[in-house]
């Protein structure tokens, strides 16, 4: 198979190399999957700056967090997957869902997990969840870390975003548009910002009550 990856000690996206890699197998409770769709985001770019946590990465490693694809096989034991499954891997690999748990396990792509910038991936079945119907690959891949980010933002916190209420969303990265769809099907009132008429033109049609050019 072909992944990119980022030499140890290395940063910036002109020192990712395309690399010709076995193809991996699911050992026990792992499941294989062909990625079909990824996303950017912002913590890839500082995982490729150097400047993530502990900064560069002191060995190889296949970057990016975000990627959704086909189940390809499974290992020994794996009962929630099957093969032609859509599924998407879990940002923290112990974290599939609810509050923040005390061990949410390493993020992918960030050195310590491997990240799905590769044809084929291999995740723990804990680490995987399967898509919504009713989402297409590329949809689905925004998911995992930004929107996994607005959810727990809104909705997992001491006090849920509830209908009515006002939320501010202070920008239009990732983050933001995710956090706006998901207040506004909440029913809250949506207030969000940024420079940019054109923008804020797009926040609108996605559901923005109220924008706000601080220009």
């Amino acid at each position: 198979m072909r992944a990119w990856v980022l030499p140890g000690g290395k940063t910036g996206v002109d020192s990712l190399e395309l690399r010709e890699l076995p193809d991996p197998r699911p050992g026990p409770g792992e499941v294989l999957i062909r990625p079909r769709a990824w996303s950017l985001n912002y913590r890839d770019q500082m995982v490729l700056g150097g400047a993530y946590i502990s900064g560069a990465l002191s060995e190889d490693a296949i970057p990016l967090s975000d990627g959704v694809g086909e189940v390809v096989a499974v290992g020994a034991g794996v009962t929630a997957f099957k093969p032609g499954d859509r599924v998407a891997g879990t940002f923290h690999q112990n974290w599939e869902d609810g509050p923040v748990p005390a061990d949410p396990g390493p993020s992918l792509g960030d050195g310590i997990a491997s990240g799905m910038l590769a044809e084929l991936v291999t995740l723990p079945e804990r680490g995987v969840i399967h898509l919504a119907a009713n989402l297409d690959y590329a949809q689905a891949a925004t998911l995992p870390c930004a929107g996994v980010t607005a959810w727990n933002a809104l909705f997992e916190g001491p006090q849920p975003v509830k209908p009515g209420q006002k939320v501010l969303l202070l920008g239009t990265g990732g983050v933001s548009i995710l956090a706006l769809q998901l207040a506004a099907a909440a029913g809250a009132v949506t207030i969000i910002t940024s420079s940019s008429d054109e923008k804020l033109a797009r926040a609108k049609a996605l559901g923005a009550t109220h924008t706000i050019n601080y220009r």
